[in-house]
């Protein structure tokens, strides 16, 4: 059997990080924003609201997140500029191969500089799936063997891309929820909370299914 035929161009991992990195560095973009349009003010605590007015203020819940500089403007700042390094990230890795512990630690870096929760929480997860279908490529789990295996692998694109699209509409609808809430009248907090669910239950599903893809498409490690 020609295994070269049968070779994938890119791993399941290769896949994950890059496209879900883009859509965090977006998604705390976004908060920065917001962080930045509030000016040189404390926040009330720790946890605030990276939009304290307009429609995603008031519609959508304002867009949560965690501070330890006692100063928006420079969480903004920072926000967009640790945005921008995920963002670039994202690029070099989908041309250069992925080390995706990298993006887990730049999401835990967005986390604690004003870029939300769930931004940095699908980063990590994103990281973490893409780590595990890293460490098993070219490898036969006995736990993936026989039919098993290739239910798995079958299920790949589509779970792939559910979680894609929904991570997509969690980060891009936020993004865009001005023109939302502000000219459709969207009020749905919870739609938004309930998207970041299914994305963080999805996504171990995604490395799941990914290991048993590229098990099944890469010759066995000798």
């Amino acid at each position: 059997m020609d295994i070269q035929h049968h070779r994938p161009k890119a791993g399941a991992a290769s896949r994950v990080a890059p496209w879900w990195a883009a859509l965090v560095a977006v998604g705390g973009f976004t908060h920065g924003i917001g962080e930045l349009r509030q000016g040189s003010a404390a926040p009330d605590g720790i946890v605030f609201d990276s939009w304290a007015n307009g429609p995603i203020a008031t519609n959508l819940g304002g867009e949560p997140a965690m501070i330890l500089v006692p100063n928006l403007l420079v969480t903004g700042v920072l926000t967009m500029l640790v945005s921008v390094v995920i963002f670039t990230w994202a690029g070099r890795s989908a041309r250069r191969g992925v080390r995706s512990s990298v993006l887990i630690l730049l999401s835990i870096g967005l986390l604690l500089v004003g870029g939300g929760f769930g931004p940095p929480l699908i980063g990590v997860f994103a990281g973490a799936a893409a780590m595990v279908i890293s460490a098993s490529r070219g490898r036969r789990s006995r736990q993936f063997s026989g039919r098993f295996e290739r239910v798995l692998a079958a299920m790949w694109p589509c779970v792939f891309w559910i979680c894609l699209l929904d991570t997509a509409f969690l980060v891009l609808g936020s993004a865009g929820s001005v023109t939302l809430a502000g000219l459709f009248g969207v009020n749905a907090p919870n739609l938004f909370v309930c998207s970041l669910f299914l994305a963080l239950a999805t996504l171990p599903l995604v490395a799941l299914t990914g290991v048993a893809h590229d098990a099944r498409v890469s010759p066995r490690s000798i």
